[in-house]
């Protein structure tokens, strides 16, 4: 089946747009069959992506006058390599996938990294996904089996002594 494509536009993101960055974070965590995991907020998305000191950065992709994807990344201090660009998620709505907005998304997102001289840009996805590895083979990107992810929550932070 030939793929359909629409008319898109990608821009960097402005405060306005944390509504929808939330909403988008949301579906992701839907799709990740983790939906009860979300603790950030519209009100943080605000303060840590367009207060004094942003901590991310953030791209939206529009279509049919709205916001249907988006990047996110921010930058990771690697000790072996430097300065790298750390791709946190792209999102596209369901609907809009295999439209090529999320290759547009995700080569912008390779863009802003080459930007900031970025010594590498990493990304984590779930080993389930296999159309997101598909999709990210196509750029000959490594793909590292051999680190575990660790974590710990905020009330294991909190409950540190």
């Amino acid at each position: 089946m030939p793929k359909t494509f629409i008319h898109y536009s990608l821009r960097l993101a402005v405060p306005s747009d944390a509504p929808e960055i939330f909403r988008l974070i949301k579906l992701l965590a839907e799709y990740e069959k983790a939906p009860n995991e979300v603790t950030n907020t519209i009100e943080d998305i605000i303060q840590d992506g367009f207060g004094e000191n942003p901590i991310f950065g953030a791209m939206v992709a529009e279509a049919d006058q709205r916001i249907v994807g988006m990047s996110l990344w921010y930058t990771r201090y690697s000790t072996w390599k430097g300065k790298c660009l750390y791709l946190e998620d792209i999102i596209v709505e369901e609907a809009y996938r295999g439209k090529g907005i999320g290759k547009a998304l995700f080569e912008a997102t390779i863009q802003e990294a080459k930007n900031m001289q970025a010594k590498a840009m990493v990304w984590q996805v779930l080993d389930w996904n296999t159309p997101s590895i598909e999709f990210y083979k196509k750029y000959g990107c490594e793909l590292d089996h051999s680190w575990i992810n660790c974590k710990l929550t905020q009330e294991q932070i909190n409950n540190f002594q």
